[in-house]
This record gives structure tokens, sequence and C-alpha cells, in this order.
């Protein structure tokens, strides 16, 4: 690989380039971190209270989440604070992965600026979702893993071993990237490292730290296995699909060529040509669990940054116009610069679904809150909610109206109470609801006045008496995972 770092070490960090695009990240999303509102994501997160581990996820961000959103007031900025480091951090380890296979200063620099202009940068650094962690937790890793092998260092599996063990409290999907590690470097070597103290002695310490998740999935039957299950039965036809359209836009049209040549650098290089293999597994994963489709992405700043030191003497004036526009195209779609009244009216909601899950939920909020404000009967009244977003919308805007949920984490953390025998019911659900009731009236229909068709928009609000069964056996005929 270019800019061999054998004899010499590697190159110093370029930190008088390298910051600038860090800097500029951090600045540009704060600058938006407002935004068009909370995600629906993070009005979940913030409504779970904290606990070792939930159903459908481990407990990082909705702690997180939870201690934060207290502070905020009405204003998500102080929420999306650690999605904005963990985007600057991504352009960061990019460059520091650059200089570890071989990137002097020009290849840094180029590095760093070309992940930030990428719209993985712009999305999930704008919103704190579970998927922002892993933008540093998995470069994190080959980072270390990438020091051990080309500096010939392998007390840096160690360190590899402790980011890895960490991470599970975001995701238990960094156990996919550790099993593709073990089988890269079965596969296409160095297999000495299989026989390594070091490389051994980091996967003590990763299932050590993970210890406290595998224990609450073991105690509660395995809970992500059921909500993995539940997802690939409602995604894994989209997300075969748009898996490869997002290996092409997540980092931009222009980093495709970037990114092959540096998966080609790193398979010429002996020593990190499992990297290859675990770049493999990452994608045959996706597409068989058909789960989330946006998973290979964490990896692609490994190859991407391979591809930038493979090919800095081509990097002219004409990759940085390239870089300009796909950043233009990235902070377009994913920040909200387009202004809120005007968004409906352009694709941007339907490019980025973390857009169309942004907008509308105060508008919601307030027309679920009419109904149950007028209701004579408030004593023994709650308001249920098809989904989460629609719950933590209710909890975060109207926080004197009792609200639950069936879905994921919020079934398990709360249900009406048995006296409860008026329910405001909001979302997809109410039609299951309309049979458990004496009788149900339709009220109105969500709308969020600006033409947004995202999952909420003209949903059913309705209001429902009499249940037929006790709260404690309809509870979990409600309960769904997705």
């Amino acid at each position: 690989m270019g800019g061999s770092t054998d004899g010499g070490g590697p190159t110093d960090v370029a930190w008088r380039r390298v910051l600038p695009p860090v800097a500029v990240v951090v600045v540009l999303l704060s600058a938006f971190s407002n935004g068009y509102g909370f995600e629906r994501d993070e009005l979940y997160f913030s409504m779970l209270k904290p606990a070792w581990g939930y159903v459908d996820q481990p407990p990082l961000v909705p702690v997180v989440s939870h201690a934060l959103i207290g502070l905020v007031g009405g204003s998500p900025w102080l929420l999306r604070v650690p999605a904005t480091l963990c985007a600057a951090g991504l352009v960061l380890l990019t460059a520091l992965l650059t200089r570890e296979v071989g990137g002097g200063p020009k290849a840094q620099t180029w590095a760093a600026w070309g992940i930030a202009t990428t719209g993985a940068v712009m999305v999930f650094g704008h919103v704190l979702l579970t998927s922002t962690p892993d933008l540093v937790f998995w470069p994190a890793v080959i980072l270390c893993v990438v020091r051990a092998e080309r500096r010939d260092q392998p007390r840096w599996w160690l360190v590899a071993g402790a980011v890895a063990g960490a991470a599970t409290y975001n995701k238990l999907l960094m156990g996919v990237l550790v099993v593709a590690i073990a089988l890269g470097l079965a596969l296409a070597g160095p297999r000495r490292r299989l026989r390594s103290p070091y490389v051994w002695g980091g996967a003590v310490i990763a299932l050590v730290l993970a210890l406290p998740n595998l224990a609450y999935q073991v105690s509660h039957g395995w809970p992500e296995l059921d909500m993995g299950r539940a997802l690939s039965a409602h995604n894994a036809g989209d997300v075969r699909v748009t898996m490869w359209e997002y290996l092409v836009l997540l980092l931009g049209p222009p980093m495709v060529v970037i990114w092959v040549a540096g998966l080609r650098a790193l398979w010429r290089d002996p020593r990190l040509r499992f990297l290859v293999v675990v770049f493999a597994v990452v994608v045959v994963f996706t597409f068989v669990s058909g789960t989330q489709a946006y998973y290979p992405m964490f990896f692609l700043p490994v190859p991407f940054a391979a591809g930038i030191v493979a090919m800095e003497r081509h990097l002219a004036r004409v990759w940085g116009v390239l870089f300009a526009i796909n950043g233009l195209v990235a902070v377009v779609l994913g920040l909200p610069v387009v202004p809120l009244a005007s968004v409906g009216s352009t694709p941007v909601a339907d490019v980025n679904q973390t857009v169309a899950d942004s907008v509308g939920w105060p508008e919601y909020a307030h027309q679920v809150g009419a109904v149950y404000g007028a209701l004579p009967d408030r004593r023994t009244a709650v308001v249920y909610t098809s989904n989460y977003g629609e719950a933590g919308a209710v909890h975060r805007y109207l926080p004197g109206v009792p609200v639950f949920s069936a879905q994921n984490g919020l079934h398990d953390q709360a249900r009406p109470p048995a006296d409860a025998a008026t329910v405001v019911v909001v979302g997809g659900q109410w039609g299951q609801l309309h049979r458990l009731f004496g009788t149900c009236r339709l009220s109105t229909r969500l709308d969020n006045h600006l033409g947004v068709d995202n999952e909420e928009q003209g949903e059913p609000i309705g209001v429902c008496r009499g249940p037929r069964l006790s709260w404690a056996v309809m509870w979990p005929r409600l309960r769904h995972l997705d």
C-alpha cells in the first residue's frame, strides 16, 4: 500500500490540515441542530426510563437521551451534541486510519475533507440515533486492529477488544464485526494471529465488558433476537434492495470509486487482506438478516481511507470539485436547510427518512390534546398510541396527559391503569382497538399541515369506551415489535 510504514513508522498526524474539516462539521451540525424538531427515535429514547437494557436495544443512547432531554426544555440542540461529536469523531478517525495505512499529510487532508462531505456525517450526525455512536465505534475498533498489524504491535488488539466491549452498550451488532474479523483472519490471514495471546486477550476483554448486556439478554430470553426477527419480517424485502443503494448514497457516488480502490489496496496488503473479508461478511449479514440497510456504512470509512492513499497521486482539483458537490447535496438532503414550510414540496423528506420523522410532532400532539381535552371523563381516560413516536410526542408536548404504547420498550415500561375506561386511540392500531372496546368513535385524523407524507400523516384519532377485557389481558395482545 502506498506510503509504506515499514522501517520508519507512520507519518505524523497532520493536525493543522485535519482539524479544519473536523471544526467545519462541528460548526455546521451545531448551526442546524435545532432544525425541524425532534426525530421520532429521539422522542422514544427520552421517554424510556433508564434500565440495563430494552427489548430493542442496549442502554447507551436511551440513557443519554433521557438524561439530556430533561435539560433542554423544548429544544433538541443539547440532545444532539453527542451526535455532533460522533460525526466529528468519524472525520478524525478516518484521517487517523489514512495515516495508519501509509497516508501522509496530503492523504490525511483529502480523507478528512472527503468523509466530512458525506451524507453519513450529515444524516447520522444530525440526530441522536443508535446508529450515531457506531460512526466512531466501528472505525475505532478497526483503527486499533490496523495499528496492531501495520506496526507489528499486537497489544493494540487489547485496545480493540476494550472498544468493542464498550460498543455493545450501544448495539450488539458489534458482535457481527468481531465475528467478521475472526473469519477474515481465518480465511485471508495472517492466520497466526488467531493463536496470538493478544487477540484472545482482546476477545476476553470484549466479552467481560459485554457481560452485563449478555446477562440481560439471557435473563430476558434474548429479546433482541425477537426484535431482529420482527425487523426482518417487516423490512427484509426493502433492505435487500436499498442496502445496495445505501452503499452508494451514504458516502456519495463520487466516493464509490475511492472505497472500491481501497478494497483493492487492502487486498494487496497481506497484513490487511482480512479486512476485505470483513466487509464481505458485513454485507452478507445485512442481506441475509434483512433488518437494516445501512449496516455496511459503518465499515466504509476503512476502505475509503485506504482508497485515498491508493489514489493520492490522482487526487487533484477535479476531485475537490466532486467533494464539494457531494457535500452540497449531503447538506441539502441531510440537514434542515430547506424552510419547514417548504419541505413538503421538495423530495427531501422522501429521500431522507429522518426528515420525514422529524416534522409535525407538535401539531400531532396538539391534535391529540384537543380530543383528550374535550373528554368529560378525563379522570379515567388515557391516550394510547400505536407507535413510540406518537407516544413520545404526547409525552413531550403534553406532559400532563397519561400516554401509553405497546410498541417495543414502551410495552414493557407501563400499561394503562386497571380503571382506564376511556381511551384516546392514535394511529394504525385503531382497527385492533375498535374490536376490543364496546364503542369507538373516530374524531379526526393527524395532519402536519406541511404536506409531508410521513408515517403519521392521515392516521386516525378516535375515542374508545368500555373495554371488553381487562388491561392485563389486552396488553400482551397489543404488543408489537417493529
